[in-house]
């Protein structure tokens, strides 16, 4: 069975001290579960320093973007290559790339392949606006943005991408709406069958999709306990170790029981 993946993005947030503290609070309330893997993913600043902080068995890093380039005269950017051995995971697309800094489908496809080029799992984010939604075309706008991004990869790659669900619609900082699980559940299944088509059983059983939209603990339970979810992203939530605690001890609880069903 996979294990249940938690993210905490924690966007433009902590300074290096303040991302030392809350560190310090996650090894203290979070406990190392077999079956749970916590993924933290810190401002750019805030990562190497807490690559020297955090427990490597309890935590893996994530970097919240990279540069598709390996190296160059890119002045300010940070290329994946420089970040391989410092993090497992980096998040792509989110759409907070996608909207503030117009990223699209072809850099984001370029920056899943360096990560995964590199050794970098990436966790893909996809996701419709609250107009793509009203407009019916989410499907659409969510096909799109999955088979651009993994164009490049072969099945043996796809089988081990993490993709997250994120409907910008239900997003806080985007004024975002309360969302259904149900809804929810359709969307990570057709993430599942645009896979299976490209790709074929095994990569879309294998990857691993999850919920990221406003994830607090009052709702983690109702998101992670939808078939066929293996684990959520979590923002604004995250950057309090009480919230993420709680989010953490929910997968592993969800987890559990999954296991004793099965």
């Amino acid at each position: 069975m996979k294990k249940k993946l938690v993210v905490a993005n924690w966007k433009m947030h902590l300074s290096t001290s303040e991302a030392s503290i809350l560190v310090h609070r996650l090894h203290e309330h979070i406990k190392t579960h077999r079956t749970i893997e916590v993924v933290l993913a810190p401002s750019m600043l805030t990562l190497q320093p807490i690559s020297l902080e955090i427990d490597s068995r309890r935590f893996k890093l994530a970097s919240q973007d990279g540069y598709p380039k390996d190296d160059g005269p890119y002045t300010g950017e940070v290329s994946f290559a420089m970040m391989r051995d410092l993090v497992d995971y980096s998040i792509i697309g989110h759409s907070a790339r996608r909207i503030y800094f117009e990223e699209g489908l072809e850099l984001i496809r370029d920056k899943v392949q360096a990560a995964v080029r590199n050794g970098i799992t990436p966790i893909l984010c996809v996701g419709e606006t609250k107009n793509e939604r009203a407009q019916g075309e989410a499907k659409r706008v969510i096909h799109d943005q999955v088979t651009s991004a993994v164009s490049n990869l072969t099945a043996e790659e796809i089988e081990k991408i993490v993709i997250a669900y994120e409907p910008i619609w239900a997003i806080s900082t985007f004024d975002g709406e309360p969302s259904k699980p149900e809804d929810m559940q359709r969307a990570m299944e057709y993430i599942r069958q645009i896979i299976k088509e490209l790709y074929g059983e095994a990569a879309a059983s294998n990857a691993r999709v999850l919920y990221g939209g406003s994830v607090e603990p009052h709702d983690a339970r109702a998101y992670l306990s939808l078939p066929g979810c293996d684990g959520v992203l979590v923002g604004a939530a995250s950057l309090n170790y009480r919230q993420f605690t709680d989010i953490v001890e929910i997968a592993y609880d969800v987890q559990n029981q999954t296991e004793d069903h099965a």
